[in-house]
Formats: C-alpha cells, structure tokens, sequence
C-alpha cells in the first residue's frame, strides 16, 4: 500500500485504500474491484471463485496484466509470510511512514485482536 501511496503522490492521484480492509469499491483505483476481487480468490480456496476472477480480471485488463496481478499478488503473500514466520518487526521508517493510512483503515487493531486470539488459546 505504500508504494500505491507514493505512486498517487507522483502523480498527484488520490485513492481510498479503505477498501482493502472493506473490500467494497475500486477505491479510486481503474479495474480496482476486479483487481480486489482477483487477490482475495487467490488466496482463497474457492477454485471456481478464482476461475471466475481471473476470467474478469483477463478481460477487463489483457492477458499481461492478468501475470502483473498475479505475480504481485504472489509475492505480496510470500513476503508477508516469510516476514511474520521470522518475526520481523515493521522497521521504525516504515511504521512512522504509514501510522496514518494505518490508523485510518484499521490495521493497527489488528494486533490487539491477534493478542485476544493468543490468550484465548
């Protein structure tokens, strides 16, 4: 999300990246809801879903951008796994850099909840 942030500052865009904790909407985004609807069936476990999703995302945007969203999607996932199964900590630049569309579209409540989950277990 950073990285759309910083594009959308270059180029003087404004975009709503609520939707990617609602998931309703294109946040601003040409093809967003195609675009949303194929990373969530990606890393779902409904295989007609993610037909159908890849099936709209190809027609809405080409058979290359359909690869480019697949492969950031891909590696987006692999990222965050490799980061969360090592513990690494967001670094200081980082966390300072985004608080407010954290704070904003929510994500900061999610360690509280991870923490209730934890003692609940």
């Amino acid at each position: 999300m950073q990285l759309l942030r910083a594009s959308a500052k270059h180029s003087g865009e404004t975009f709503d990246l609520s939707v990617v904790m609602t998931g309703v909407g294109d946040g601003g985004i040409v093809h967003g809801q195609e675009l949303m609807t194929f990373a969530e069936m990606a890393l779902g476990d409904d295989a007609r879903a993610l037909i159908e999703a890849r099936r709209s995302l190809l027609s809405a945007l080409g058979p290359a951008a359909l690869v480019d969203a697949a492969a950031v999607a891909g590696l987006f996932n692999a990222i965050d796994r490799v980061a969360d199964a090592t513990g690494t900590p967001l670094e200081d630049w980082k966390a300072e850099a985004s608080s407010d569309f954290r704070s904003a579209i929510g994500i900061d409540d999610f360690i509280s909840r991870k923490e209730a989950i934890d003692r609940m277990s």
